[in-house]
């Protein structure tokens, strides 16, 4: 893949925010690696389109980017130099932080205090550095469909300067949407002068259900049945995300037909509940044997239908 950003996301120079986002979604469900588990190059390739969306969705660094290139994360950082962004896989781990890299073995990313601040640190005559926040840290986080639907609990590993990696707990609110960012205060770069640390952001994405998908807080599913229990009605148990419910598919039932449940989609810890979409699919045989095909001629003569009366051009 390129490494020109908007090369490697497939979009123009001046896209909208809305056209990067789209393209992001498009090749981050084309490359990740849980989707593509015997390709080996999809982990490197998800990597890179999360790398492109977090600077071109970002107004602040697509503006650097756009004016120093690849070069963007060294000009015009401010004090504590640039944070990279690491992906990360279900476990959400870091990967190939390097803490030397970011801060340097004497300050931050290698940036000289005393000339950044007018003055060495302490000695007669000579200004202390001013206070100042910590850089704020973006991570990535992979969750399942359940998860994102139930809410729950995730570890996170975090780099330190010392090499030992820092677990930490990020709780999942029920209903949270994909690519939402997860705010953990205190959690960011080290602050300068004994200034505050920044934050912790962790952009949550959520792998897709086999059988379930979301709109808002509305959940899809559809249900397979036989030509008797729609042409006939009949009493399905279907699993939901709260539990086996009993659904009542009623007579003459065609597929496409819509069910709603209410209350049954996403369950937020705010606001108002979504409902459950069920969509009825008939299921035929594969194979019929001959006295099953007299009978179907049989029904089909017996009960006149033209399904296709209303089609037109």
């Amino acid at each position: 893949m390129d490494n020109d950003y908007y090369k490697v996301l497939g979009v123009s120079r001046d896209a909208s925010p809305e056209d990067i986002k789209k393209a992001y979604k498009k090749l981050a469900a084309r490359y990740h690696p849980d989707v593509n588990p015997d390709d080996k190059s999809a982990k490197e390739k998800f990597q890179k389109v999360q790398a492109a969306y977090d600077v071109l969705s970002d107004p602040e660094k697509r503006e650097r980017y756009d004016r120093y290139g690849s070069a963007f994360e060294s000009m015009g950082g401010g004090p504590g130099g640039s944070w990279q962004t690491y992906s990360t896989g279900p476990g959400g781990s870091f990967e190939g932080a390097d803490f030397s890299e970011i801060f340097g073995s004497g300050g931050f990313g290698g940036i000289d205090l005393e000339s950044l601040f007018g003055g060495a640190v302490g000695g007669r005559g000579r200004h202390r550095p001013r206070k100042g926040r910590g850089r704020d840290v973006q991570a990535e986080l992979t969750i399942d469909f359940q998860t994102a639907v139930l809410g729950g609990m995730r570890e996170i590993r975090l780099p330190s300067p010392d090499g030992k990696p820092q677990e930490v707990s990020v709780t999942i609110p029920a209903g949270i949407e994909p690519e939402q960012k997860i705010r953990l205060k205190g959690l960011g770069a080290p602050g300068v002068g004994g200034g505050p640390r920044g934050d912790l952001f962790i952009t949550v994405h959520v792998t897709p259900h086999p059988s379930y998908h979301r709109e808002g807080r509305d959940l899809y599913v559809t249900l397979p049945v036989t030509i008797g229990e729609a042409v006939l009605g009949s009493t399905i148990d279907l699993p939901t995300p709260h539990g086996t419910i009993s659904l009542k598919v009623p007579p003459h039932s065609s597929s496409g037909k819509q069910l709603r449940v209410r209350g049954f989609g996403v369950r937020p810890a705010k606001g108002p509940r979504g409902d459950l979409f069920v969509i009825l699919s008939i299921v035929v045989p594969t194979q019929l044997d001959d006295e099953s095909r007299r009978l179907i001629e049989q029904f089909e003569s017996r009960n006149r239908l033209n399904p296709r009366s209303q089609l037109s051009w």
